[in-house]
């Protein structure tokens, strides 16, 4: 089977699943079962600052927290797009704040039509991405000297766009209910009931599919028992919010993206060229893959989903100013993926690296919040944070590299 054909299969977390303790501990070990990890992380983050705060897991702080993961969920499923390649983007905070900064200031000062501004900010973020990219592919220069020349230069031109103001406030708009739209109980079961229903069918149909074309896949009890796990946790997250203010818009639209770069990267042609280039770029241009178009393709659509989030970052502060995409963004956007499993070497991850790392690194600035912690307290705690997760995916990635599997 090559990669292209219909039933090739992404070597992220793509493989079958254990059938035994051991195999369990080994994967565990390989960093194959990286969403394990992190869930049981996040349980673990969330005792420890329940313990500490017994606000912590309460309806409105929980809202709060996925209101506040999302910008950043939004930035980090882009940067999944680079390190896949084994690239990095060091721009993506300015870009976020630029494309948020050209939106305002349509909408606001030059009376564009919200959607038309919005289309404008996350087209800037598309044509920087190409610009980036084609300087990376055409003179062979790393990414992250590029995007880390393309980051003072965007920071530039936000303060320029803003002009001598400094802060555009946005009214009561199409733009601000993104992050401001809460539903009421009866639609947010409505909406869940679809979207376990869509998920089920879709998951069993794949499982249909894999059988009837001989490959290798999953007990159907084991499908079923994940389906089961994903909708008992979808009810409980619902009854928490319709506790509070209701489903977030901000959330579905993060979990469209999720679901969308998803499909993106483990059911089309490109995500299969993705993960061979980010595996090993010559092997996959000898393969007859475009490996310059691949990349420049991926830049872009991480340089548009920073703008996404820019603007969503927008929507919630219901203003841009001369630092927005700043302070520790770039730092966060990078962490999540990685610390839920995305290898800095390229070739292996999920778009669901971009969620759940969101959701650790987001739970960890809440509660560090709620308890008043130090900024200085706060950034060596995160740094720490990511540099346990580098190194988690050092010793993985040795440990594949004695098993002869990389």
């Amino acid at each position: 089977m090559k990669i292209g054909d219909p039933d090739y299969a992404a070597p992220a977390d793509a493989a079958a699943e254990p059938t035994s303790g051991r195999d369990i501990v080994r994967r565990f070990l390989q960093g194959d079962l990286a969403s394990l990890r992190v869930i049981l992380a996040i349980a673990a983050i969330w005792i420890v600052f329940e313990l500490q705060n017994d606000r912590f897991l309460s309806a409105v702080n929980l809202t709060n927290l996925f209101l506040q993961i999302t910008a950043v969920g939004l930035i980090s499923v882009g940067v999944v797009m680079a390190l896949l390649l084994g690239e990095i983007d060091l721009s993506i905070g300015a870009v976020s704040g630029l494309a948020a900064a050209v939106m305002a200031v349509l909408n606001v000062q030059q009376g564009w039509d919200p959607y038309l501004a919005v289309a404008a900010g996350i087209l800037t973020g598309a044509m920087i991405g190409l610009l980036q990219g084609m300087l990376f592919t055409r003179f062979s220069i790393p990414s992250f000297v590029v995007t880390l020349a393309g980051s003072l230069a965007w920071q530039g031109a936000l303060l320029k766009v803003l002009g001598n103001t400094g802060t555009v406030n946005l009214s009561n708009s199409p733009i601000t209910k993104l992050a401001n739209t809460f539903y009421s109980p009866g639609v947010s079961w409505a909406i869940i009931a679809v979207a376990l229903s869509v998920f089920a069918l879709v998951t069993l149909a794949g499982h249909r599919k894999r059988v009837a074309a001989g490959v290798t896949t999953e007990p159907i009890g084991l499908i079923i028992a994940r389906i089961a796990v994903v909708a008992a946790f979808a009810i409980v997250a619902i009854v928490i919010l319709n506790s509070d203010r209701g489903l977030p818009l901000a959330l579905i639209i993060l979990f469209a993206f999720v679901i969308g770069f998803q499909l993106l990267t483990t059911r089309t042609v490109f995500g299969r060229h993705l993960y061979a280039v980010g595996g090993s770029a010559e092997a996959a241009r000898r393969a007859g893959i475009s490996v310059t178009r691949i990349r420049i393709i991926a830049l872009v659509l991480c340089s548009s989903m920073a703008a996404v989030g820019g603007i969503m970052a927008a929507s919630r502060l219901l203003a841009v100013n001369q630092s927005s995409g700043g302070s520790n963004l770039l730092l966060e956007a990078i962490a999540g993926p990685v610390i839920a499993g995305t290898s800095l070497f390229g070739g292996r991850g999920t778009v669901w690296s971009a969620l759940l790392g969101a959701v650790v690194i987001g739970s960890i600035a809440n509660g560090m919040d709620l308890l008043a912690l130090e900024s200085s307290v706060k950034y060596m705690i995160t740094g720490g944070v990511l540099l346990a997760a580098v190194i988690v995916d050092a010793v993985a990635r040795s440990r594949r590299q004695a098993e002869g599997r990389i």
